[in-house]
């Protein structure tokens, strides 16, 4: 597998103001509170128009979730950029793992609180979480050899996905997801004889 080739000037710099945004936005709801802080706020301080703001992010709460489409990028490669004969499931734990370590970091404690807090937001990461699910659920169907059922695909992405909530908010955030994984192929190998036709 190739690499893709690297981005050019004008994709860098709509990634650079993007993540200038994204940046701008969650020191001023760190500081301010979500709530207190508007899109015109967020825009003046990052020096950019409103309409900026908008190109890059569709509404106020996309600017919390600023990866949310690399979250979906980075499984949907953990499935379909697998190593020829490399089981799903220890792909998906492998990268699962990681999105767990990169969100539990130092310094990520302040921005999960004000999650929690905020009504918009926990209903935002709700969708969000449904979103990802059912992308990863396609991305499974597709690569699984032989197929296996609609329900079957549908579930390892939904406990897949449900592994990044608990692993997050355990003490041990990496065991965590070794411990799901094991329950995760232990069911997903169970299943081994529940074939789509």
């Amino acid at each position: 597998m190739t690499a893709p080739p690297a981005p050019g000037r004008r994709a860098r710099k709509k990634a650079a103001t993007r993540q200038k945004i994204a940046d701008t936005a969650l020191r001023l709801f760190l500081a301010r509170g979500y709530e207190a802080v508007g899109i015109r706020d967020v825009a003046a301080e990052a020096d950019v128009a409103v309409t900026t703001v908008f190109a890059h992010f569709a509404a106020k709460e996309a600017l919390v979730f600023d990866q949310d489409a690399d979250f979906t990028r980075r499984l949907d490669e953990a499935v379909a950029g697998r190593a020829p004969h490399e089981p799903l499931v220890p792909a998906l734990h492998r990268e699962m793992k990681a999105l767990v370590l990169h969100c539990t970091r130092n310094g990520a404690e302040p921005v999960r609180r004000m999650i929690d807090e905020t009504p918009a937001l926990r209903r935002y990461e709700e969708s969000m979480r449904l979103r990802h699910t059912e992308a990863l659920a396609a991305a499974i169907t597709g690569a699984v050899d032989p197929p296996r059922t609609a329900t079957a695909c549908r579930a390892l992405a939904r406990f897949t996905i449900d592994a990044h909530a608990l692993a997050r908010e355990a003490d041990d955030p990496e065991g965590a997801v070794d411990e799901i994984f094991r329950m995760i192929e232990a069911a997903w190998a169970a299943g081994d004889g529940q074939r789509a036709d």
